[in-house]
């Protein structure tokens, strides 16, 4: 029998990349590198309010090394495509939850360091970084 006093949901999607993945970002563009990840969005409604493009919540959202910046993203997984640049990835936290690089897969080789920012991001999205400059 079905009970109808029990809320439904939607389950969350299978999450597309792990931790170690270069990814891009679809809208701004910015390479990054795959940390962790939550199953569906922890951040406070608050946040997921001020963020610009109100992806759904209820798919899997990635905390992302930014490529030449000191910035921590969390990012949609419908924001995110893989990177096939085999560009290395420049970022101060790097070593210190990635253990070395697979050049043959461009993954990175994640360690056992936790990825605990202590709480799910509370202050607005920051802005996104800005392009690369071209060169003449």
């Amino acid at each position: 029998m079905i009970n109808l006093n029990e809320p439904y949901s939607v389950p969350p999607d299978t999450p597309k990349f792990s931790p170690g993945e270069v990814v891009r970002h679809l809208r701004y563009g910015y390479r990054g590198l795959i940390v962790d990840f939550d199953p569906t969005c922890q951040a406070e409604d608050g946040w997921h309010k001020a963020n610009q493009t109100q992806p759904d919540k209820n798919q899997p959202w990635y905390h992302v090394l930014v490529d030449g910046q000191q910035q921590v993203t969390y990012v949609a997984q419908n924001n995110l495509q893989s990177d096939t640049t085999s560009e290395p990835i420049v970022h101060p936290m790097l070593n210190l939850f990635f253990s070395g690089h697979d050049e043959a897969t461009n993954r990175y080789l994640r360690n056992d360091v936790p990825w605990n920012p202590g709480q799910p991001p509370d202050a607005p999205p920051p802005l996104p970084p800005e392009p690369p400059e071209q060169l003449a």
